[in-house]
């Protein structure tokens, strides 16, 4: 696909099946989450926790996904191997339960994130958070947008209409928070993230730390509820490239550290660099 851009009627094809793709996924997450009570563990090779939530949202997102005949690149398939992904131009990347670890504490923190990427850059993009019934959504030709309300549903099926339906462009915030608000992770902070956090603070020292689960964090970025967000443990290539086209086409910005530069995707290695995250409203700070 040699364009930079979707069609119109590809886009109208490909949104709602991502967004009914995470509203069903999130039905089988929530169903679990509720009802499950002690909920068996392993380990992956990363040494996150992988679990039969993790498990049913990925098979659900797989097999809707599959009838768009677009390939998919999922944390629950992050064995595949470069020289058969390394082509394609056009490809879905899933995140089937972010936050699991929040998932186990039961603070309802966790997401689903689906991104369709073009040419490795995200274009179209939905986060999920089945817990508080919110639905990001992004189609990087119209906006960035909150639809609330939205309960999980194994038999999703919302058309085009029904997804803008009542949502809200983002920023939904109209200037910087006072004092401004540092997200950091709940569950994955070390040293460097706190080092970072000591710059910012030297210049804005009234600024608030809170922490925050999955990437959920981008998404209130993109609302403007928080100021900014600062990550230097690992995180992969599907943990971000939803949350991160959300927030860019919410005039927000994602970058590199040390190296400022954009997030790349598709790479032989799937894990990121350390980042930084701004919304709209926060000034350059480092």
């Amino acid at each position: 696909m040699a364009s930079d851009k979707l069609t119109q009627e590809q886009r109208d094809f490909l949104l709602p099946y991502a967004c009914n793709a995470a509203l069903r996924a999130g039905a089988a997450i929530l169903d679990i989450y509720n009802n499950a009570g002690r909920i068996d563990v392993t380990i992956k090779t990363d040494k996150t926790p992988l679990t039969v939530a993790d498990k049913e949202a990925h098979r659900i997102i797989r097999e809707h996904l599959a009838l768009t005949h677009v390939p998919l690149l999922s944390e629950e398939g992050r064995e595949m191997l470069y020289e058969e992904r390394r082509g394609w131009d056009l490809y879905w990347m899933v995140d089937p339960l972010d936050g699991t670890k929040e998932f186990l504490k039961g603070n309802g923190e966790f997401t689903v994130n689906i991104a369709l990427m073009l040419n490795n850059r995200p274009v179209l993009g939905v986060v999920y958070v089945p817990y508080i019934r919110k639905m990001y959504f992004c189609d990087r030709e119209t906006g960035s947008y909150l639809k609330s309300d939205v309960s999980a549903d194994s038999e999703a099926a919302l058309r085009p209409e029904d997804i803008y339906r009542d949502a809200r462009r983002l920023p939904l915030n109209t200037e910087p928070n006072e004092p401004i608000k540092i997200a950091v992770s709940r569950s994955h902070n070390n040293e460097e993230t706190f080092r970072y956090i000591a710059m910012i603070k030297h210049k804005f020292p009234d600024a608030e730390v809170i922490e925050q689960g999955s990437s959920y964090k981008f998404c209130l970025l993109a609302e403007g509820v928080i100021d900014c967000y600062v990550r230097t443990s690992n995180t992969y290539e599907w943990d971000t490239a939803a949350g991160e086209l959300i927030l860019e086409v919410a005039e927000g910005a994602t970058r590199a550290l040390p190296s400022k530069d954009r997030l790349e995707y598709n790479k032989i290695s799937l894990l990121n660099p350390n980042f930084i995250c701004k919304s709209k409203f926060m000034p350059e700070f480092l």
